[in-house]
């Protein structure tokens, strides 16, 4: 974890203890001024600070402390910014731009009064606005003060709470499943990501339709020829004017960006730096526990998923005889997929090394969800009262988030692939969105259309994504090794030119490979069986729930599995200790080499665990510092198996070679 920029915060910060709650204070004050905290990201901001004090970088009562005086200051700052202007305010720059807040935050303290104080301390962008209007309603500074102080306290733990965790808790956790980890915080990165472009962009065309909508009517007057298509789409005595108008400005820019992708990678001929960047990024986070829940999210674009919810939805519409809402729903997918298959047939792109059938720009998949889910949502929203119509819109931005993060994450498209289906996807449901909102004017009931829709999505997800985990695995495996090595060269010096340490960036990570394995494993198994070590199949999310059970004896917590270059251990035996809390491992990869007589070359490492527990209800298998106890332990069980041990030159660690096969080496 502590790598570039963050290796200097916390060099700071060790350097500058108080001045760091200097800015912990300052984050909390920005965030809690009227108008300022709309625009603070306080919360990864609290968020990084949480995990320095969880690393121990920082003083967790002070961090606390400064935070809280930060958030009571600026909510002072706030109630008199509010007592002194009064109602005033909602005419005075640059609060007028807020009306809409103002408006929600009185609200929320009418009905709650002094408890409107601390309720709005986790109501988002209202925060800063609610102690202004406690102000400008006058209420008393001997009433309001003791309810800011307990706000701002309570904000400022529970806004620390996750990061000081995630903290404590990182460096045991990072030590055996940092891959796992990584890719947890960068799906729920997309997600978010996803959730707040799609809302904060429908907010703004939202609050700037009526003015969009100004300006179009401006221009179709002064251009009458071209004005005359646009004004059938804006006419101001429609309801739909707004959003048609919302609809063709994003579909202008989005045309605009899928032209420009096209045009930047057929100026490079083939794919972009940032294609290869994500590519090589996503290879280095593949583990085994993701890998399954990936496989089941990349299963969200299959036919099988997609079929039910488009025949279901069809034959409603056909049903309630909502005929041009059927042909357009149909129209959607049928030229959607259409018109992606001549874009992939027109731009010939390199596949990336990962990628098996399928493959082509932009992808398929991604753009049919898109499309599916995109104009479902053009469908249903229209029929739903003002605030709750970009719920269907955040729906979909979720699900192709999902479906085009998996797909990125397994290397079966680039990035400008997933991008580019997006973009494909957004652009034909625009248009095909404004052609239904033009000549459509009827309004239908669409709960029972939502709920059959959205249901016999989630049911087929359930049942394919389970069955389809192992199909899809099975199309991303390595590619078996071609290089060859003789049996005796290997055993007298090309030992060394197989890798020496686990391909980790951190150095607590790189575990040595101190262990090498010529032949068939079974034997070696039986053996070590017999001497008290037991194999553990390779650890599922079932078995690792287990870790959060503090009753489940230590003998049946799984170890979690370890990946070089994106493949899990082959192999993993464990044999316990000196004490019950205390095991030894070892775990065997395949080699990147073959013998030449077509017998298989292992590599591994030996270890030493212990269980900790970095927090309450929550214990793992942790490596301790590396040694030569688990090793011995080995050599010793393995006893009677042709075996030797050598140093690697420049002090590099002992390595064990193994004979399986019982065939004699040749004599040193």
């Amino acid at each position: 974890m502590q790598n570039g920029w963050l290796d200097h915060i916390v060099a700071w910060i060790g350097a500058n203890p108080v001045a760091a709650g200097g800015v912990i204070f300052l984050i909390a004050f920005c965030d809690a001024v009227i108008v300022l905290g709309i625009v603070v990201p306080a919360l990864p901001l609290l968020f990084a600070v949480g995990t320095l004090i969880g690393l121990g970088h920082l003083d967790g009562p002070y961090a606390l402390l400064c935070a809280a005086a930060g958030a009571f200051v600026g909510d002072a700052i706030s109630y008199w910014i509010g007592y002194r202007w009064g109602p005033t305010l909602r005419q005075r720059w640059p609060f007028s731009r807020y009306p809409q807040l103002i408006d929600r935050g009185e609200r929320l303290f009418r009905r709650h009064g002094s408890k409107g104080i601390l309720i709005a301390r986790y109501v988002g962008a209202v925060r800063p606005f609610v102690p202004a209007v406690a102000g400008m309603l006058r209420m008393p500074l001997k009433r309001y003060a003791p309810a800011s102080a307990i706000a701002a306290l309570s904000w400022a733990g529970i806004f620390l709470a996750p990061g000081w965790i995630f903290g404590a808790s990182y460096d045991a956790v990072a030590a055996v499943a940092d891959r796992l980890a990584l890719v947890l915080l960068a799906l729920v990165a997309v997600m978010a990501l996803a959730w707040a472009c799609v809302l904060y962009t429908y907010r703004w065309f939202a609050g700037h339709a009526d003015r969009l909508l100004a300006r179009a009517l401006k221009w179709t007057h002064k251009h009458p020829r071209l004005g005359h298509y646009a004004d059938s789409l804006i006419q101001p005595h429609r309801p739909e004017s707004a959003s048609l108008a919302m609809l063709a400005v994003s579909m202008i820019a989005i045309g605009w960006a899928s032209f420009a992708l096209i045009a930047a990678m057929l100026a490079r001929g083939g794919p972009l730096a940032m294609d290869y960047q994500a590519q090589a990024t996503m290879f280095a986070l593949r583990n085994p526990l993701a890998d399954r829940m990936m496989a089941a999210l990349a299963s969200l674009g299959d036919p099988q998923v997609l079929l039910p919810p488009l025949l279901l939805t069809t034959a409603w519409l056909l049903w309630r005889r909502r005929y041009a809402a059927a042909l357009h729903w149909i129209a959607a997918v049928a030229f959607g997929l259409v018109f992606t298959t001549i874009i992939g047939l027109s731009v010939d792109m390199p596949k990336p090394p990962t990628a098996t059938g399928g493959f082509g720009f932009p992808s398929i998949p991604v753009t049919l969800l898109t499309i599916v889910f995109g104009f479902f949502a053009v469908l249903i929203a229209r029929e739903l009262p003002g605030k709750q119509r970009v719920w269907p819109y955040l729906v979909a931005g979720i699900a192709v988030s999902l479906l085009g993060f998996a797909r990125l994450y397994f290397g079966a498209h680039w990035l400008s692939d997933i991008v580019g289906g997006m973009l494909f996807g957004i652009a034909w449901l625009l248009i095909l969105g404004i052609a239904y909102r033009r000549h459509i004017k009827r309004s239908f009931w669409m709960r029972p259309l939502a709920a059959i829709f959205y249901g016999s999505f989630a049911l087929a997800a359930l049942w394919h994504a389970p069955r389809n985990v192992d199909d899809v695995l099975g199309r991303f495996v390595a590619a078996p090794p071609t290089r060859v090595m003789d049996r005796i060269s290997w055993w007298d010096e090309d030992w060394q030119s197989l890798p020496a340490q686990r391909d980790e960036r951190a150095a607590d990570r790189r575990w040595p490979l101190d262990v090498q394995i010529a032949g068939p494993l079974d034997l070696l198994q039986l053996k070590l069986q017999s001497r008290g070590w037991r194999t553990q199949p390779q650890a599922n999310w079932v078995s690792t729930l287990g870790l959060l059970d503090p009753q489940r004896p230590l003998a049946r917590q799984p170890v979690l599995p370890a990946t070089i270059d994106a493949e899990a251990e082959t192999l993993l035996m464990r044999r316990v200790g000196p004490s019950p809390d205390t095991l030894y491992v070892l775990r065997i990869w395949r080699a990147p080499v073959l013998l030449e007589d077509g017998q298989p070359l292992w590599m591994g490492t030996t270890q030493t665990l212990r269980f900790e527990r970095p927090v309450r209800g929550f214990g793992l298998w942790v490596p301790k510092a590396h040694g030569d106890a688990a090793r011995e332990r080995l050599r010793a069980d393995l006893d009677g198996l042709p075996m030797a041990e050598s140093e690697r030159p420049g002090d590099g660690p002992v390595v064990l070679r193994i004979r399986s096969d019982m065939v004699e080496p040749r004599e040193e």
